[in-house]
């Protein structure tokens, strides 16, 4: 049986365009939340340096996440705030170490 995909991203915001990020990111996730293969979508910002933003999203499958890249709704996003990114988001689907 496989498991579900977990992925970690980290998004960093130029440092004028914090709160333009932070409200983005936040629609973001209550919108990828709805997504059929979604298990869980956590937003997060860093205590020790502002405006680093990281998520914590489980999702059923590869193939799930395949179809979030490709959303409307993050692209809408991406296209939205996506100037306002100090880099562009590294995102890390994760194994497991055994």
């Amino acid at each position: 049986m496989l498991s579900d995909l977990k992925v970690v991203a980290t998004i960093t915001a130029k440092p004028d365009s914090v709160e333009a990020v932070r409200a983005g990111l936040a629609a973001l996730a209550a919108e990828s939340l709805h997504e059929s293969g979604n298990v869980s979508y956590e937003l997060f910002e860093s205590g020790s340096e502002p405006g680093t933003f990281v998520t914590i999203e489980v999702w059923r499958s590869e193939d799930d996440l395949d179809a979030h890249m490709k959303s409307p709704h993050l692209q809408k996003a991406l296209s939205e705030f996506g100037a306002h990114l100090a880099a562009p988001p590294s995102i890390h689907p994760l194994r497991v170490v055994r």
